[in-house]
């Protein structure tokens, strides 16, 4: 066992609290940390620690800010592997993709750090002599951040370091079932010299943070939420905000199609619905859902995607496998409702289906002491199906056929969602129609559904989020407020839109 972890608020370990063990989902008998889970009020007192050390942090230049920025990036850099190794350890992400993930972390650093002084406003003309216009970034406060598991250390760093870069202070509640990820980062961050309090780490439920948030929200020491989750939670707290008068940056839920016309490069096109559908298990928010092949390519496609996965290995995380094991109990559990939405008009392609045990094996593969499953491909889902419409966390992909692309575009918007998309085509014309017409926030060509880049916009619609974006320049309008200022010098009142000079044309002129 690493030990026994707990919140840390203000530099300084908090007291008490409820045990939580996280495990080794490869070996589920292995206790990873015993988490120490902080009451809602706890949250709420991390908040107002967050609010007193903000106002100081938010003075220093923000170039100076950036040079913290830039020593996260370099102790991260520095320790890459040990964390990749815990990652791998604490939640069953195969080692190169989370060698990746922590990758995501320096190139997020790489470029945040040069913003320190590229936070820039406009000098705006005015309508009226002797008077100046500015617009200027500020920081909004203080920021509550909520993240999952699946990516325990990529996704919070899309939050913490433009948040803390633009001034703000941060209380940061990741999931439990990853939390020796979380208090490794944590740790990488508080080395590089962020003053106490500015960045503070607290370990909860979801019931005690969501009431700890809601007394947060009522005292006033929270400007900003961040969360990356479920649908349903990201609605709730959408409410909540909403009734402060707070716009929350929201990353939730996806069912990412993938379209792949007629024309498509099929062995591509399989390579990617591989790693998009069954890398990290299935367990990514841009995970494939449905692939929507056109019906003359659709059983040239099955069946190459279907070998392709039989030759693929699943097993233990630390070696050179396609996918390991599910995240935690309660992913295994919901994954196994998943498997209840098989209809009898499906028809199940990849081979048996459930957990991978002695009695159920994946070839040689027997699972022993982990939460493994079969991936699934399931052939002929219908738009009204419930594998075709929500979102299955988990390593199981719908394939169905269209006959023109705008059947496909209806097919690929129906679920609702609006994370990600892709679409396999040698046609130019076809994939511009297909970004012309889908309602995701992010767009591949020729690529998986999976696979964001450290300066792109990241975030979706509809039942995906709020329109907010994270990652790059974009993620700045969640973290900072734009302030306007006007200075008058001509030592008079000047009245806008009243006292402004007129200069009257001849409208009657004519040639």
């Amino acid at each position: 066992m690493t030990g026994e972890i707990s919140s840390v608020i203000g530099g300084k370990q908090a007291a008490g609290g409820t045990d939580y063990d996280s495990i080794n989902p490869s070996r589920v008998d292995e206790v990873v940390a015993r988490v120490r889970l902080a009451d809602a009020e706890t949250f709420s007192s991390a908040c107002r620690t967050a609010a007193a050390a903000q106002r100081e942090w938010a003075r220093v230049p923000a170039p100076v800010r950036g040079r913290v920025i830039a020593s996260i990036g370099r102790l991260v850099e520095a320790n890459a592997e040990s964390l990749a190794r815990l990652v791998t350890r604490e939640i069953g992400k195969p080692y190169a993709e989370a060698l990746g993930e922590v990758r995501e972390i320096v190139d997020t650093c790489d470029f945040f750090l040069g913003e320190g002084r590229r936070l820039y406003g406009q000098t705006v003309p005015s309508e009226m002599p002797d008077k100046n216009l500015f617009t200027f970034r500020v920081p909004v406060g203080v920021a509550a951040v909520i993240t999952a598991g699946n990516f325990p250390v990529a996704v919070p760093s899309w939050y913490l370091v433009p948040a803390l870069l633009a001034g703000n202070a941060v209380v940061w509640k990741p999931a439990e079932y990853a939390a020796a990820s979380a208090e490794a980062l944590y740790r990488l961050f508080a080395a590089s010299g962020l003053p106490d309090g500015v960045l503070n780490l607290v370990f909860a439920d979801g019931a005690a943070t969501f009431e700890g948030l809601e007394a947060a929200l009522d005292e006033g020491t929270v400007h900003k939420v961040g969360f990356t989750g479920s649908t349903e939670v990201g609605r709730r707290i959408g409410e909540l905000c909403g009734r402060h008068l707070q716009s929350p940056c929201l990353e939730l839920g996806g069912k990412n199609p993938m379209v792949v016309a007629a024309d498509a490069d099929l062995d591509l096109a399989v390579e990617g619905a591989l790693f998009s559908g069954f890398g990290t298990a299935g367990q990514r928010c841009t995970s494939l859902g449905t692939a929507i092949v056109h019906e003359s390519v659709h059983d040239e496609f099955l069946g190459r995607l279907t070998r392709a996965l039989a030759a693929a290995g699943i097993g233990d995380p630390a070696g050179d496998v396609l996918c390991g094991p599910l995240l935690d109990h309660r992913f295994a559990s919901r994954y196994e409702e998943y498997l209840g939405w098989i209809q009898p008009h499906h028809k199940v392609v990849s081979g048996p289906t459930g957990r991978i045990t002695a009695g159920n094996p994946r070839g040689d593969f027997t699972g022993e002491g982990g939460l493994y499953y079969h991936p699934v491909i399931v052939d002929g889902v219908r738009p009204g199906d419930r594998l075709f419409l929500e979102e299955t966390f988990g390593p199981i992909i719908g394939v169905t056929s269209f006959s023109t692309l705008e059947e496909a575009l209806e097919l690929a918007n129906r679920p609702g969602y609006g994370l990600s998309s892709s679409v396999y085509t040698t046609d130019p014309a076809t994939a511009f129609r297909f970004r012309e017409g889908i309602g995701a926030g992010m767009v591949s060509v020729n690529n998986s559904t999976s696979g964001a880049e450290a300066h792109l916009p990241f975030g979706g619609n509809g039942r995906s989020g709020n329109g907010s974006r994270q990652s790059g320049m974009w993620v700045l309008d969640q973290f900072t407020r734009w302030q306007a200022m006007n200075w008058d010098h001509s030592g008079r009142l000047q009245k806008a839109q009243m006292d402004v000079v007129e200069i009257v044309p001849d409208v009657n002129f004519r040639l």
